[in-house]
């Protein structure tokens, strides 16, 4: 053969190699069909025996293709142990011991801009043969793009599909609280519900049963986002289905945590409060399951105190330890302050939090207050208290004036 013959012919076979890589890529080949190819084309058309092709990923190099190499090479190699001199031209892997290149003769990295998205080792099949490096290198540049852009789609697939799981999620979030609160008397209703995302963990409700019964309840669920929301429906619907059968406290309450309980095995839970106001009978009965005590306000007496009894979180226990119904009775003209722990646990920039005692001096010097001017100066209050700190949880407060 001469040496034009030979030359006509490697290019005929360098030829080859690149139209079955493309023609691959064109038809949108899986990732573990790209690198078959890939392997294929090098160990047939090439001077090629061995090869070894690691990719980036988030922190380290990931083997993904390995054919003819005797010794033994890492799956993974931290991003930390490759350094590559440009100018040089040399690379310089720093692995555990045990672990071999050595009969790996050349190596190929291939860039990005500054950034090295893969590394190529070879050993060619004949030494006398000359090995076309460039050709090589352009080659795999051709494949680990396809797959880095493969890498890309499947991620942006993903996010769209977080996002739409977000979506959803926001939308149930919603479909729980109610569509409007009542403003003028004998009730007045003011809720501000801030999440700390798009979805968040807290819920809120009021309920009329009949013109003289009414429930209100909120509640903050362990975790965030589609798990979360999902968790905050069924409890919702729980609790509405019990509320249309049935009066008694201790009974829901129970048979929430009994469901909660079956749902989640103990591994979610939920902190509750569950308020009932009879208007003839001018009494009010409630749990407090784990909940921060909301804070009921005699304006006529001018005091307030916090409403705790109750018993421990729902979903923990398949049997609730202990349980007490409280109650105040001759209720007339009195506000009820519901809230979660994200108004409280609010931090300023030196890492100080608005703290329980900051809010229960905030109420008192404001017993007289209705709903919505209370929440206009607390939310004040809290933003000057907060100075652009960054939120760490949902915040929401409920309040109802019964008068």
């Amino acid at each position: 053969m001469t040496l034009q013959t030979e030359k006509y012919h490697k290019k005929e076979l360098e030829l080859k190699a690149l139209l079955e890589i493309t023609q691959a890529i064109n038809e949108n080949k899986p990732a573990n069909v790209l690198l078959d190819i890939f392997k294929f084309t090098c160990l047939v058309h090439l001077n090629i025996k061995s090869i070894l092709l690691y990719m980036q990923g988030s922190e380290s190099y990931e083997k993904k293709l390995a054919h003819g190499v005797k010794g033994v090479v890492p799956e993974f190699i931290p991003r930390s142990s490759v350094t590559y001199d440009k100018s040089a031209g040399t690379l310089n892997l720093e692995v555990d011991q045990g672990y071999s290149f050595g009969e790996l003769e050349n190596y190929l990295p291939v860039f990005h801009k500054d950034n090295m998205l893969a590394i190529l080792f070879l050993r060619k099949k004949d030494p006398e043969l000359e090995l076309d490096l460039d050709f090589t290198q352009a080659l795999t540049n051709i494949l680990v793009v396809a797959l880095e852009n493969k890498r890309f789609a499947k991620k942006q697939l993903e996010q769209e599909r977080l996002n739409r799981e977000v979506e959803i999620a926001s939308n149930v979030q919603r479909m729980l609280f109610p569509a409007q609160l009542p403003k003028s008397s004998p009730l007045h209703a003011k809720v501000t519900y801030v999440p700390h995302s798009t979805v968040g963990g807290d819920y809120y409700d009021l309920i009329h049963k009949s013109k003289d019964e009414v429930f209100f309840c909120i509640a903050d669920v362990s975790g965030k986002g589609m798990p979360a929301a999902l968790l905050m429906s069924n409890f919702q619907a729980a609790l509405r289905t019990l509320l249309r059968s049935s009066s008694d406290l201790q009974m829901i309450v129970e048979q929430l945590n009994y469901t909660l309980f079956e749902n989640t095995k103990g591994e979610r839970f939920i902190t509750f409060f569950l308020g009932y106001y009879n208007y003839k009978e001018r009494k009010l009965s409630y749990i407090n399951a784990g909940h921060n005590p909301p804070v009921l306000c005699w304006e006529k007496e001018n005091r307030s105190e916090l409403l705790g009894a109750g018993t421990t979180i729902l979903g923990a226990f398949e049997e609730l330890p202990f349980l007490e119904v409280g109650s105040r009775e001759h209720l007339k003209g009195f506000t009820i302050h519901l809230y979660t722990d994200g108004l409280t646990e609010s931090m300023n920039p030196q890492e100080e939090e608005y703290g329980d005692h900051r809010f229960m001096q905030f109420v008192k010097k404001r017993l007289h207050l209705n709903p919505d001017e209370f929440h206009a100066l607390f939310f004040q209050e809290l933003k000057g208290f907060n100075q652009g700190a960054p939120q760490r949880d949902d915040v929401t407060m409920l309040s109802i004036q019964f008068s």
